[in-house]
């Protein structure tokens, strides 16, 4: 199944749901207030902010009173057009090496997974790739790493289980410099976002390979559970403050996720998503694509 066909499946009862809504509105109301009144609480229901979904029906308005529209075909097609450009807002880093990405996020979200997928990725890219396991708290973490480690066939170096973190980023990125390693993926434990003492020690990480491997381009991704809801704004806003984001990498985009609090990310926020997990086999993972996103969500 295509990119394309993995996000329509998962985003399939947001679709059912919005499109029905939407044409039940056109039938009700003509294009004024009260429908845009209505517009705006459909995003909202779908887990857009409240702010995202004001100035998204405020564009939609301005352009369709100052083009004189009121198709409902060329209102629908103008919702998706400025939802798409919400997602622009926030453009896609370009991947440059040697490159070293760390993984941030809440307990339970799919980091370790993720990792394994995306060192998978790189893999088919042709390019070498080394993991670190600097999650050292949970229990079996460092085994779990190890096995995807071993499907993507990737080095990994790891510390005993209670080991300092940063001291595991120390030596991954001296041995990912020594190597000449392309990419150093950095697993983390899943933290919550309110523990000011966790936040920190990603902010020493942080430090370490700013001061270790200053020459390597150096990703921040947070790792975000599709089916959290609007609460995934705040998730992000505080992980931002702490290690100034990159991108995000959405998992467990299935049937159970409405998925609107992704414009709100990128109109806000300005972080991109960037990775998208649409299965649970190894090779279940996309670079994510605006148009086709939008297109999945109506």
């Amino acid at each position: 199944m295509s990119f394309f066909g993995k996000i329509r499946d998962a985003l399939k009862k947001t679709k059912a749901n919005v499109s029905t809504r939407l044409r039940q509105l056109f039938l009700k109301n003509k294009i004024g207030d009260a429908f845009y009144e209505e517009l705006e609480e459909i995003l909202i229901s779908s887990d857009v902010s409240v702010k995202t979904a004001d100035e998204v029906v405020e564009a939609v308005k301005e352009e369709a009173i100052e083009g004189k529209i009121k198709d409902e075909q060329f209102v629908t097609d103008l919702l998706k057009d400025i939802l798409e450009d919400t997602l622009n807002e926030a453009p896609m880093p370009e991947i440059e090496y040697p490159c070293v990405m760390m993984f941030v996020g809440v307990n339970g979200v799919g980091k370790t997974t993720t990792i394994g997928k995306i060192a998978t990725w790189f893999t088919k890219q042709k390019k070498s790739v080394t993991i670190a396991a600097a999650d050292t708290f949970r229990a079996a973490a460092i085994d779990q790493l190890e096995i995807w480690a071993d499907r993507a066939k990737v080095r990994i170096v790891k510390h005993e289980e209670g080991s300092d973190p940063s001291a595991v980023v120390f030596d991954a990125v001296s041995s990912a410099k020594a190597r000449g390693t392309d990419v150093l993926l950095i697993d983390t434990a899943g933290r919550l976002h309110v523990k000011e003492n966790l936040m920190n020690e990603l902010k020493k990480m942080d430090r370490v390979v700013g001061r270790e491997f200053p020459e390597a381009h150096f990703y921040k991704f947070l790792v975000l559970d599709a089916t959290t809801g609007q609460n995934a704004y705040s998730q992000a806003r505080v992980f931002k403050d702490a290690v100034d984001l990159d991108g995000i990498v959405l998992t467990k985009l299935d049937g159970t996720a409405k998925g609107g609090f992704v414009f709100s990310l990128c109109g806000e926020l300005k972080i991109p998503v960037v990775f998208v997990g649409v299965g649970e086999k190894q090779d279940d993972l996309e670079l994510f694509d605006a148009e086709q996103f939008v297109e999945g969500f109506f």
